[in-house]
C-alpha cells in the first residue's frame, strides 16, 4: 500500500514539474523522494528470506534507496525555499550507509547495521522538520509552524525508535524485522499514514505559496513591485486610524516624472517602463523603512511617511528630487536624465479623510509642476483642487 501510494505520488510530481515549470527541479525532486520509497519498499518486501548473496544485495539496495529518498527530499524543499544546496552533508550520510551496508553483511552485525541507518534518516528527517519549521515561521508566518513540521517529526521518532530497538534489544533484528511480528505490522500502518502525511505537507508548501503570491499580487503593481493604488489608500486609512489615537504626525507625498510622455514618444514604451523601475529602485533606496511607497497610477508614484511633520518631510522631499535628477537611466551608449514634480501634504488632524489628504497632494504636485517643474511644493490646509 505504501508503494502504491509512492508510486501514483511519483507520477503526480512528475506532471506537477510539468505544469509548474519555475519550480521544475523543486518537482522532480520529490518525484524521485517518491520513486525512490517505491524502490525501497519493492526490495523490501521481495527480498528472500534466507541470507543467499541476491538477498543481501537486495537489503542493501533497499536501505541506500530509502536513505536516497530522504535526500532528495529534503533538497527539493531547499530548492523550494530559496536555501542554496548543500552537498557535504547528503555525501556524508550516503558513505556512511554504504559503509555500514558493505561491513555488516554477518548477520551478528545486523544490530549495529540498523542502528546507524535507522539513525541516519531519524537525523535526516528531523533536519527536514526543522527546515519546513523555519520556513513556516520566518517566512510564510503561519500561526502554527510546528503542523508544518508534524510529518518529519512523527517519521524521526519512528526511525529512532526502532534503530535503538535493534541495537538495545538482543534478537530483535533477526526475530522481528524479518517476519510477520506486530514490530513489522506498526511499522507498515505508520508507513502508509506518513507517507500521504509527507505529501500533505508538501503540497501544503505549494498552496502557501500560491496563497502568497495572489495576495502579493494584490496589493503591489505588476511593473515595478511597489504597492498598488488600493493597497496604497488601505495603507493611508490605517495610517489615518492611528494617527487619530497616537495624535502621530505623517506627511503624504506625491510624485509625478517630468515630460514622461516625451520619454515614451522618443524611445518608446519598452524604455518608459525602464524609467519606471528605475525610479522605483530609487525612491525604494532612499526612504526609511517604516515609509510605504507605491505606484498610484501611470507615472505617478505616492510616498506615505509616518511620524513625520511637513518641517522633516521637507528636506526628504528635497534629497529624493536631487537623487532622481542625478541619476539618470542608462540606454545604450546615452544616459536619459530625468526629473520629478513634488507634492507635499501634512495630515491636518482628526477631522481630516484620507481623500481629501490626496487631493491636497495631488494640489501641491499641481503647483509644482505649474512653477517649472523639478520642485518640491506643499499644500496648505484649504487647496483648491488641481
Amino acid at each position: 500500500m505504501a508503494a502504491l501510494i509512492q508510486a501514483v505520488s511519483a507520477v503526480l510530481w512528475l506532471v506537477a514539474g510539468w505544469a509548474m515549470r519555475d519550480q521544475r527541479r523543486v518537482a522532480l525532486h520529490w518525484s524521485a523522494f517518491a520513486a525512490l520509497s517505491v524502490l525501497f519498499f519493492l526490495l523490501f518486501v521481495a527480498k528472500p528470506a534466507h541470507g543467499e548473496p541476491l538477498a543481501q544485495l537486495m537489503r542493501d539496495a533497499s536501505n541506500i534507496s530509502t536513505v536516497l529518498s530522504m535526500v532528495a527530499l529534503q533538497r527539493g524543499i531547499w530548492l523550494f525555499v530559496g536555501r542554496a544546496l548543500q552537498n557535504t552533508g547528503h555525501v556524508a550520510v550516503v558513505l556512511i550507509v554504504v559503509l555500514v551496508s558493505w561491513t555488516g553483511s554477518d548477520p551478528s552485525a545486523g544490530p549495529l547495521r540498523v542502528g546507524v541507518i535507522c539513525g541516519v534518516l531519524a537525523a535526516l528527517s528531523l533536519s527536514i522538520a526543522r527546515d519546513l519549521h523555519g520556513h513556516a515561521r520566518d517566512t510564510a508566518h503561519i500561526r502554527y509552524p510546528w503542523l508544518l513540521s508534524a510529518a518529519p517529526l512523527i517519521a524521526s521518532a519512528v526511525y529512532a525508535a526502532r534503530g535503538l530497538r535493534a541495537v538495545l534489544v538482543a534478537g530483535s533484528v533477526s526475530s522481528e524485522m524479518g517476519g510477520d511480528s506486530a514490530l513489522n505490522i506498526a511499522s507498515a500502518f505508520a508507513y502508509v499514514v506518513l507517507v500521504p502525511s509527507f505529501h500533505a505537507t508538501l503540497m501544503a508548501l505549494v498552496v502557501m505559496r500560491l496563497v502568497a503570491d495572489l495576495r502579493r499580487l494584490s496589493r503591489h503593481d505588476d511593473l515595478t513591485g511597489l504597492l498598488n493604488r488600493r493597497a496604497l489608500e488601505e495603507s493611508l486609512t490605517a495610517q489615518v486610524q492611528r494617527s487619530r489615537r497616537n495624535a502621530e504626525p505623517f506627511c503624504l507625498l506625491m510624485l509625478d516624472v517630468d515630460h514622461f510622455k516625451s520619454i515614451n514618444d522618443r524611445f518608446g514604451h519598452a524604455v518608459g517602463d525602464q524609467v519606471l523601475k528605475h525610479l522605483s529602485a530609487l525612491l525604494l533606496g532612499h526612504v526609511r523603512a517604516v515609509d510605504r511607497v507605491g505606484r498610484f497610477g501611470g507615472e505617478e508614484f505616492v510616498v506615505l511617511l509616518p511620524g513625520l511633520a511637513l518641517a522633516a518631510a521637507l528636506p526628504l522631499a528635497e534629497r529624493l528630487r536631487h537623487a532622481i535628477a542625478a541619476e539618470p537611466l542608462a540606454h545604450a551608449d546615452a544616459a536619459i536624465a530625468l526629473s520629478a514634480s513634488i507634492g507635499i501634504a501634512e495630515w491636518g488632524g482628526a477631522g481630516e479623510e484620507p481623500s481629501r489628504l490626496l487631493v491636497r497632494a495631488d494640489a501641491a504636485l499641481y503647483q509644482a509642476k505649474q512653477h517649472g517643474r523639478d520642485r518640491v511644493a506643499s499644500a496648505g490646509l484649504d487647496p483648491m483642487p488641481a
